[in-house]
C-alpha cells in the first residue's frame, strides 16, 4: 500500500501538497487499513505530525501507532476543567505505551480575564462559546500552528453530520506551520465504535470505565469536562 503512495512522499516532506494531490491520497487509503494509514502518516510527516488525544477511543490511535514501530507524538488539550480521574487515565496511557504526552495549556492571562470577569461556571450561564474558544480552541490553534499534519479519532458513525469524513484533507478550520495549510488525518473514519472497543479490549489497553479509571456518572466530571467538549466538537472537528 505505501508503494503506490510514495509519489507524495517528496511534495509531503517538502510541504507542498496541494488539495487535488491529498484527496488524491485520501482516495489512493480508500481500502488501507487503519494501522497502513497510521503508518502513511508517519512517515509522510515525521515529527511534523501528532496525534490528538483527547478521549477514551483516541487511545486506539496511539496503539496503531505504536504498532509501526515508528515514532510518533502525541498532544492533548488540558482545558484546566479536567476531571481528576482524566489526569489519571492520562498518565495510565503514557506508563503504557511509554510516551511523553505534550500538554498544552490555555493563556494564562485570557483565562484569569474570564474568570475574573465571568467567574468559574459563565458557560452554563451564556453557553460554551467563550469558554471554549479560551480554554481549547486557542490552545489548539497554538499546537497545531507548530505541525503540518494532525491526526484524530473522527469517525463517520460519531454523528449524522460526520457521514463524510475523508480519511485525509486539509483542515478548514486551522492553519499548520508557517500559515500553510493543516493537513488532518482521520485513519478510524470508515471504523465503528464497536470495532474501535473490540481492539481496545483485545489489545489490553487503558481505558475509561475499567474500575481504576472514570466514572463517567459523575456530575462534576460531566459538568466540567463533557459540556465543553460536545461544543467544540460540533464547530471545530
Amino acid at each position: 500500500m505505501l508503494r503506490t503512495t510514495s509519489r507524495f512522499f517528496q511534495a509531503a516532506q517538502a510541504a507542498l501538497l496541494a488539495p487535488k494531490e491529498i484527496a488524491e491520497l485520501s482516495a489512493s487509503l480508500a481500502k488501507a487499513s487503519p494501522k497502513e494509514i497510521m503508518e502513511c502518516a508517519l512517515k509522510l510527516h515525521g515529527d511534523d505530525v501528532a496525534i490528538s488525544f483527547s478521549g477514551a477511543e483516541d487511545v486506539a490511535l496511539i496503539h496503531l501507532a505504536s504498532e509501526t514501530g515508528l515514532p510518533f507524538r502525541v498532544f492533548s488539550l488540558d482545558t484546566g476543567r479536567l476531571h481528576a480521574e482524566t489526569y489519571r487515565y492520562m498518565q495510565a496511557v503514557s506508563d503504557f505505551y511509554g510516551i511523553d504526552i505534550e500538554y498544552t495549556f490555555p493563556d494564562q492571562k485570557a483565562t484569569q480575564d474570564l474568570v475574573r470577569a465571568k467567574g468559574l461556571f459563565s458557560f452554563m450561564k451564556d453557553g460554551h462559546k467563550e469558554c471554549c474558544d479560551v480554554r481549547k480552541v486557542a490552545p489548539l490553534r497554538r499546537q497545531l500552528s507548530g505541525l503540518r499534519g494532525w491526526i484524530t479519532g473522527q469517525r463517520k458513525d460519531q454523528s449524522l453530520t460526520r457521514t463524510a469524513v475523508p480519511l485525509v484533507h486539509v483542515d478548514g478550520a486551522f492553519k499548520g506551520m508557517e500559515g500553510q495549510d493543516l493537513i488532518k488525518w482521520n485513519p478510524l473514519s470508515n471504523v465503528s465504535s464497536a470495532e474501535v472497543w473490540k481492539l481496545i479490549r483485545k489489545e489490553g489497553t487503558p481505558f475509561f470505565g475499567g474500575g481504576q479509571h472514570i466514572n463517567w456518572n459523575t456530575s462534576e466530571c460531566l459538568m466540567l469536562c463533557c459540556a465543553v467538549t460536545v461544543w467544540y466538537s460540533i464547530h471545530f472537528l
